[in-house]
């Protein structure tokens, strides 16, 4: 799967202390080997920086808004494990994603092939 954080939302920010808590949190959950972290320039949550997103072949896409890479990492890292462990990336109970949860501003199916 892949993990992108956004690198063009406003505010103070130190992008590499942000991956850095990322990198650090997936491999304490044991996923850094199934997660490719990213960054990308844009999400288009401006209003409420900083944005992540989650996608995977055949999987569900989410993007997350209000997100501090650094406070939130453990969740991230909870969320990436739980995107994992379901049935085409469809979280049905968000509760193990701690914070962020609430921070889901979309969430689109996978595409099927035809």
């Amino acid at each position: 799967m892949r993990l992108s954080i956004c690198t063009s939302c406003s505010g103070q920010r130190d992008r590499a202390a942000e991956r850095q808590a990322v990198a650090e949190a997936l491999a304490h959950a044991g996923l850094a080997d199934r997660v490719d972290l990213e960054e990308h320039a844009c999400f288009s949550a401006c209003a409420q920086p900083v944005a992540v997103g989650l996608q995977g072949q055949g999987m569900a896409s989410y993007v997350f808004e209000g997100i501090d890479p650094v406070a939130d990492a453990a969740d991230i890292a909870a969320t990436c494990r739980t995107y994992l462990d379901s049935q085409s990336g469809w979280i049905e109970d968000a509760r193990p994603c701690g914070r962020i949860r609430e921070c889901l501003r979309a969430r689109l199916p996978a595409l099927q092939s035809t």
